[in-house]
């Protein structure tokens, strides 16, 4: 059996088994009575918005592919193509990693350099993570009590010496070329070449100072999408906590979702949904009917790129680089 089967088999287990606990713990039947009496019409809403959060978040990573000359750039149309049919297939792989490497992967087969398609896929994670750490501070000054919680601010502090890192990347050439000493003690040739060529794609951002702050901005946008999303959500399941509960705790929640450790995010989701809105006096039964809802709504807004999946999939070469990543 090899290493990468193992893996996948012990994230699928790892969700299994985290999710009966908390399921468990939550009291089932609770869960199953909240579920079947949510309200349609929130959940309707809320299915709106994660429509327009998919679409904004399309043109976040297009706009990101600046670059990418103009004559070696896809289409728009086919860049929406590659964006939908990755975040699809994405919902099979660990958290929102393997969908990111499927979609560097395909629009590296489209004219594009490698370094710079995972630039491009790199720099959209991030600035997805800087715009959580920005909702996230002063949502711990909504709920004070995260503040003295050694957990949460070990997360925040990690989340800004990931941004800190990348941006010092960016716009400090001395630590760019630190960097790149690393990546070249590197012992395997391939894999420093591929880091050399990752940092000076990375360092180009330096000219589009302007459009790092425009894509910062749609992400902060598109995480109160999610905020809002959730809101809805919990209003379906008769959770009545205010906005500001939700502002608070879903950015720290969406952090957790994206550990790479389990598939989709099962397990980790639940876990962080029940112990956060347990702190809000929410009882387990409705932070974990919220949960799955919360997570089945991020599939329904990948069913576009099933749909473009299924009638035209994606390249050959990108469909045996995700079965490779699913093994």
């Amino acid at each position: 059996m090899s290493a990468r089967l193992v893996g996948h088999l012990l994230r699928v287990l790892v969700a299994a088994g985290l999710t009966a606990y908390v399921l468990l713990r939550s009291h089932p039947a609770e869960v199953f009575a909240t579920a079947a009496n949510a309200s349609a019409w929130y959940i309707l809403l809320a299915v709106l918005l994660v429509l327009v959060d998919r679409v904004l978040m399309a043109f976040r990573w297009i706009a990101l592919l600046c670059i990418v000359d103009s004559a070696s750039r896809p289409s728009q149309r086919r860049l929406v193509h590659i964006f939908l049919t990755s975040t699809f297939v994405g919902t099979f792989l660990p958290a929102s990693v393997g969908g990111d490497a499927v979609r560097a992967f395909s629009v590296s087969r489209e004219r594009v350099s490698a370094a710079d398609a995972v630039a491009s896929v790199f720099m959209d994670r991030m600035l997805g993570v800087a715009s959580l750490f920005v909702l996230a501070v002063p949502g711990i000054f909504l709920a004070r009590d995260l503040a003295a919680d050694a957990a949460v601010l070990a997360a925040l502090a990690m989340t800004a010496a990931a941004c800190l890192a990348t941006m010092l990347m960016i716009f400090d050439s001395r630590v760019a070329g630190w960097y790149a000493r690393v990546a070249a003690a590197v012992p395997v040739e391939s894999v420093h070449r591929a880091g050399q060529a990752l940092i000076a794609s990375v360092q180009r951002y330096a000219r589009f100072r302007s459009r790092l702050l425009a894509v910062l901005a749609a992400s902060v946008g598109v995480q109160l999408l999610r905020v809002a999303q959730a809101y809805y959500l919990g209003r379906a399941v008769g959770i009545e906590t205010g906005p500001g509960v939700f502002l608070a705790f879903i950015p720290l929640i969406l952090l957790i979702m994206l550990l790479p450790i389990t598939i989709n995010a099962l397990g980790t989701s639940q876990a962080a949904f029940v112990w956060f809105f347990a702190r809000a006096g929410v009882p387990n039964a409705p932070a974990f009917a919220l949960s799955v809802l919360f997570v089945g709504l991020g599939v329904i807004g990948n069913l576009p790129g099933a749909l473009l999946y299924a009638s035209s999939g994606l390249p050959s070469s990108a469909r045996r680089e995700t079965e490779r990543l699913q093994r």
